[in-house]
């Protein structure tokens, strides 16, 4: 008699234990794909939030304006750019070039104070110039997981400065003081994620 043709016992655990070999190395590979695509689309969307905040910043410097405001009870004007490290805004100013593609009307010119709180790095902004009462900022956050902001300002003479307008200005500053722009801003950003990132923007007039 001629023995049924079949796979033995042996031979079919074998053939078990090959398969689940193959399905668990191909398993990792794809869940190493997987994980490797997640953190690529992270990153992007990282760079990209970055790019974003630095190109507000080197579009709201490269306009400033030498536009003082009236302070919010009336008595005296803010300059156009007021920067103090030891202030809780970072740097508040005046800008022009604000778009209007609804045609509001309203002022081309817009103050706009940046500030770094919870590790955000927030823009604000007033519709208002010369408000008689101190309104409510509109306000967004720029980018997070940031641990500081450095600002430095360049001035005729090439002379770098951390705080506008210069301390050597006298208390009672004349309008022309007012009206003193820098030359350059110098924003540096520490990351969590990228440490720090510096760059120069020449303030345009």
């Amino acid at each position: 008699m001629r023995r049924a043709a079949g796979f033995t016992l042996v031979e079919l655990l074998v053939a078990l234990f090959i398969t689940a070999v193959v399905f668990a190395l191909g398993y990792g590979a794809i869940n190493q794909a997987v994980s490797n695509r997640t953190g690529l689309e992270q990153n992007q969307d990282r760079l990209i939030a970055v790019q974003g905040a630095m190109r507000t910043m080197v579009q709201d410097f490269t306009q400033l304006t030498p536009r003082p405001v009236r302070e919010p009870l009336g008595e005296g004007y803010a300059a156009a750019i007021v920067a103090d490290a030891r202030a809780a805004a970072l740097v508040t100013f005046t800008r022009s070039g604000w778009a209007n593609p609804a045609g509001v009307q309203r002022a081309a010119l817009q103050r706009v104070r940046y500030v770094l709180q919870d590790q955000q790095l927030r823009r604000e902004y007033w519709t208002q110039l010369d408000a008689l009462l101190e309104p409510k900022p509109r306000s967004r956050v720029l980018l997070d997981r940031v641990k500081s902001v450095t600002l430095r300002f360049m001035d005729e003479g090439r002379n770098w400065r951390e705080q506008w307008p210069p301390a050597t200005l006298t208390t009672a500053p004349t309008p022309r003081d007012l009206r003193w722009r820098p030359i350059a801003v110098e924003v540096t950003l520490e990351l969590e994620d990228w440490g720090k990132l510096t760059r120069l923007i020449e303030v345009a007039g």
